[in-house]
C-alpha cells in the first residue's frame, strides 16, 4: 500500500487561494510510492517572494539535473578510456611478449610458403619499406631538432640569401634540403599524389554506380525468374517422378580436407534430386593416406544408402583445383550428363540448391552459368571474420546482382555454381595456366558470347578464415591469379568477336580498375604517399582524401550488411592495412613471380550449421536400385573401389600427444609499415595536422595489430 501524503487535501486549499501555476511532475525514487501530477503555485497578484521561492526551487533542480548528466558523461567517458587503455594494454603486452621476449611465436616458415620466404622477389617490397623507415626516422629526428632550435620556414627559402644568413654547418645543411625538397622532390610527389587521388576518385565512382544500381534493383524489385520452371511433378517419390529432371554431374573437390570431408559430402549426398538423375563425384587430391581411407570409407557409407557417388584420387596435384576438375571432366560417363554442379570441400547446400538453380536453363539456350550467394556459419567468431563478412557481402549483395542483372556478366566464385557442360566444353574447359581457374573459365566463356544469372536468394552454408595467416595466403591467390589471366587474355579479349562495350567492361571496369587500381592505388595513397607528404609538407594531401571519402566508401561496403556498423572503423582500418598483402599479391602475378604460381589450401575449421548437422542424422529413403543405364564405366569402377575397401581404418602406431597452443607469427612488412606510420604521425605534430595525425596514429596501430597477429583472435 502506497503512503498517504495528504496531497490531495494541500492542494484544494491553493485553490481555493485563487493560486495557478504549470504543472509539475514528481517522482518517487521508491517503485512503491505513487506518482501525482501537481501544480507549482504561482499567486495570481504575482506575490515576489512566492514567485523567488519557485525559481529558486526550479534552479535547484536544473541543477541537480545538469550534475547527473554530467556524471553520466563522466562515466561514458571513463568507460571509452578504459576500453582504450585496455586495447593499447594488449597491443603492448604482445609488443613485449613477441617483439622482445619471443614468446608464443611460431618458427619462420619453410621456403615453400609464399613471399617473405623469396629472396630477391618477396623481400624487396620488405626491404624496400624498412629503408624507407630508417630514412624515416633518421628524418624525424632532424626535423625535431630543427624545430628544438627555431628553424621553421613558412615558405620555401631562396637558396642564395639563405647561404648568405646561415648561422653554422648544420644550419646551412637544413636549409639546402629545404630548397632541395620543395624545389625538386615535392613537385613530382605533387604530380604522383593527383595521379592516385584521379584513380581513387574513379574507383570511387564506379563503387557508387555499383551502389546505385543495387538500389535500383531493390526499389524495382528485379530478380532472375526462370523462363519455364522444369520441375513439373509435385509428387513426393521421387524415383517415380523424374520428368522434367535433367543429368546433372555433382563435383566435390577437396585436397587433405579432414575437418570438412564429412560434413561436406553428406550434404551433397541429401540434394533433393531423383538419385538416377544425379552423380556426385568426390574429386580427392589428399597426399595424406590417413585422409584418404577416411574420405573412402564416408563414400561407401553414402553408396550403401543408395547415393550414385563415385570416389577419384589422383597421385599427384598436377594444375591444383583446376587439373582435379580437368581429370574429373575426362571420365567417359560425363557425356551423360547435362550440368556440372561444383561445391568445395566446406560447402553445405541445402537440400532444394538444385531444384533452385537448374529451372533457369530451361529454355534459355544462352544461358552457361547460375552461380548462388555464399553464406557464412562463423562469421561472428571474431574480428577477422566480421571484417571478412562485410567486403564479400559488398562483393555477392552489390557487385555480382548488379552485374548479373545488367550486363548478364561476373566473375564464376568457383564454387556453389551449376555450368551448362556444354558451355564448359566450347570455351575450352578447365585450364591450369592460372591460380583462378574459375575466373578464367568465365571470361572464356563470356568471350563465346554465354550468359550468367546470378541468384542472391539461393545459399550455400561455408565458412571463413578465422587466422590471419589462411585469410592472408586466401587473399594473395585472390589477387595474383587475376593479374596472371589479365596478361594472358588481353590478346583474345581484342581479337574476340564481342562488341566493343563488352571488351571495354572486362579490359577497364573487370581487370584494371578493380583488380590492379584499387590495390595500387590502397597501398601507394594510404601507406606510401600519406607518410611520404610528413616529410616533404610542401606537397599536399587534400584532407578529403584521407578522411572523408574513405569513410563514405567505407559506409557504402558495410550497406549491405547493416548489423556490422559498429566495425565500420576497423574495417577501414584493417582495408588498408590488407592493401599490403594485395598490392604484393598483385605485383606477383603482373610479373608473373613464383609466388603467384602457388596454390595454399585456404585452412578450415570445419564448423557446421545445426540445421545441416541434425538433416545429416535423419535416416534417408531405403537404398534403391541405381540406374545403369547413367554412367556404367563409372558404377563399374565404384565397384570394384567398393571391392577393394575396407569400412574399418587400419591400425598404427598411436601419435603423441601434443598441445593445442596458439603459436602466432610476426609479419614483418606490417611491423615495418606500422612503425613507418607512427613515425609519420610523430612528424605531422610539427605540421599541426590533427586529421592526418589520428589517421596515422590509428593506421598504425592497426598495421602493429595485424603485424602481430592479435586480429584473428577472439575480439568480437
Amino acid at each position: 500500500m502506497a503512503p498517504n501524503f495528504d496531497f490531495v487535501e494541500w492542494w484544494n486549499k491553493e485553490q481555493q487561494q485563487q493560486f495557478r501555476g504549470t504543472p509539475v511532475v514528481v517522482k518517487m525514487e521508491n517503485p512503491n510510492y505513487t506518482m501525482l501530477e501537481v501544480e507549482s503555485p504561482q499567486h495570481s497578484s504575482g506575490s515576489p517572494p512566492f514567485a523567488a521561492a519557485a525559481e529558486k526551487d526550479k534552479g535547484r533542480k536544473n541543477a541537480k539535473q545538469l550534475t547527473w548528466v554530467l556524471l553520466l558523461q563522466a562515466h561514458k567517458a571513463a568507460g571509452f578510456f578504459a576500453w582504450m587503455a585496455l586495447g593499447l594494454w594488449t597491443v603492448v603486452v604482445a609488443i613485449n611478449k613477441r617483439l622482445i621476449l619471443g614468446q608464443g611465436v611460431a618458427p619462420p616458415p619453410p621456403s615453400s610458403t609464399i613471399e617473405d620466404s623469396k629472396p630477391g622477389k618477396g623481400r624487396i617490397l620488405l626491404k624496400a619499406i624498412t629503408g624507407f623507415l630508417i630514412f624515416a626516422i633518421f628524418m624525424l629526428c632532424v626535423e625535431v631538432a630543427a624545430h628544438m632550435m627555431g628553424w621553421h620556414f613558412v615558405q620555401r627559402p631562396h637558396l642564395p640569401p639563405a647561404f648568405g644568413g646561415v648561422r653554422n654547418l648544420p644550419h646551412s645543411i637544413y636549409v639546402s634540403w629545404i630548397y632541395l625538397r620543395a624545389t625538386y622532390i615535392a613537385p613530382p610527389l605533387q604530380f604522383l599524389i593527383n595521379f592516385c587521388i584521379y584513380l581513387f576518385l574513379l574507383q570511387s565512382a564506379d563503387r557508387i554506380l555499383l551502389c546505385l544500381g543495387c538500389v535500383w534493383i531493390k526499389w524495382k524489385k528485379i530478380k532472375p525468374i526462370p523462363v519455364n520452371p522444369l520441375l513439373k511433378s509435385d509428387d513426393d517419390d521421387l524415383e517415380q517422378s523424374n520428368m522434367g529432371y535433367p543429368m546433372v554431374l555433382v563435383q566435390v573437390p577437396m585436397c587433405n580436407e579432414r575437418e570438412v570431408y564429412e560434413q561436406s559430402i553428406a550434404a551433397v549426398c541429401q540434394l533433393d534430386w531423383p538419385r538416377h538423375c544425379m552423380l556426385v563425384q568426390v574429386l580427392d587430391d589428399s597426399d595424406d593416406v590417413d585422409i584418404q581411407f577416411l574420405i573412402k570409407a564416408e563414400v561407401a557409407k553414402w553408396n550403401q544408402k543408395g547415393i550414385n557417388i563415385i570416389y577419384r584420387h589422383r597421385t599427384n596435384r598436377t594444375g591444383y583445383k583446376a587439373g582435379n576438375l580437368k581429370s574429373a571432366m575426362s571420365c567417359d560417363y560425363v557425356k551423360d550428363y547435362e550440368f556440372v554442379t561444383i561445391f568445395d570441400a566446406d560447402f553445405q547446400p541445402k537440400s532444394d540448391f538444385l531444384k533452385r538453380t537448374v529451372p533457369h536453363f530451361k529454355d534459355n539456350p544462352e544461358l552457361a552459368l547460375v552461380q548462388a550467394r555464399w553464406s557464412f556459419v562463423n562469421k561472428d567468431e571474431n574480428l577477422l571474420t566480421r571484417l571478412q563478412n562485410i567486403n564479400l557481402s559488398f562483393h555477392f549483395e552489390v557487385e555480382q546482382q548488379v552485374n548479373g542483372i545488367f550486363i548478364n556478366f561476373f566473375g564464376f566464385n568457383g564454387t556453389a555454381g551449376v555450368w551448362r557442360i556444354t558451355a564448359l566444353e566450347e570455351c575450352g574447359g578447365w585450364l591450369e595456366r592460372t591460380t583462378v581457374e574459375d575466373m578464367d573459365v568465365a571470361v572464356r566463356a563470356h568471350l563465346c558470347g554465354w550468359k550468367f544469372i546470378f541468384l542472391n536468394d539461393v545459399r550455400a552454408l561455408c565458412e571463413l578464415p578465422e587466422s590471419y595467416e589462411a585469410y592472408r595466403k586466401q587473399q594473395h591467390r585472390w589477387h595474383s591469379g587475376p593479374m596472371q589471366l589479365f596478361r594472358l587474355c588481353l590478346p583474345d579479349i581484342i581479337a574476340s568477336k564481342v562488341s566493343m562495350w563488352k571488351k571495354a567492361n572486362l579490359i577497364f571496369l573487370f581487370f584494371l580498375l578493380r583488380k590492379l587500381i584499387l590495390p595500387f592505388y590502397s597501398f601507394t595513397l594510404f601507406c606510401i604517399i600519406l607518410p611520404v607528404t610528413m616529410f616533404v609538407p610542401e606537397a599536399q594531401l587534400p584532407v578529403w582524401v584521407v578522411c572523408y571519402v574513405p569513410a563514405l566508401m567505407s559506409f557504402l561496403n558495410v550497406l549491405p550488411a547493416p548489423h556490422s556498423f559498429p566495425f565500420l572503423i576497423p574495417y577501414l582500418l584493417f582495408e588498408n592495412t590488407m592493401s599490403v598483402t594485395k598490392f604484393n599479391a598483385m605485383l606477383s602475378g603482373l610479373f608473373q613471380l613464383s609466388s603467384a604460381h602457388e596454390w595454399v589450401v585456404t585452412k578450415k575449421t570445419g564448423r557446421a550449421s545445426e540445421a545441416n548437422v541434425l538433416s545429416s542424422v535423419q535416416e534417408l529413403k531405403p537404398p534403391v536400385k541405381l540406374s545403369r543405364g547413367t554412367s556404367e564405366s563409372g558404377l563399374d569402377a565404384l565397384k570394384q573401389r567398393q571391392e577393394q575397401m575396407h569400412l574399418l581404418p587400419p591400425v598404427s602406431t598411436p601419435r603423441p600427444l601434443t598441445t593445442n597452443k596458439k603459436l602466432n607469427r610476426l609479419y614483418r612488412k606490417e611491423l615495418s609499415l606500422a612503425f613507418l606510420l607512427l613515425t609519420a604521425a610523430a612528424r605531422s605534430l610539427l605540421s599541426a595536422k590533427g586529421v592526418h595525425f589520428y589517421f596515422l596514429l590509428f593506421q598504425g596501430i592497426s598495421f602493429l595489430v595485424v603485424g602481430l597477429d592479435l586480429v584473428g583472435e577472439q575480439a568480437s
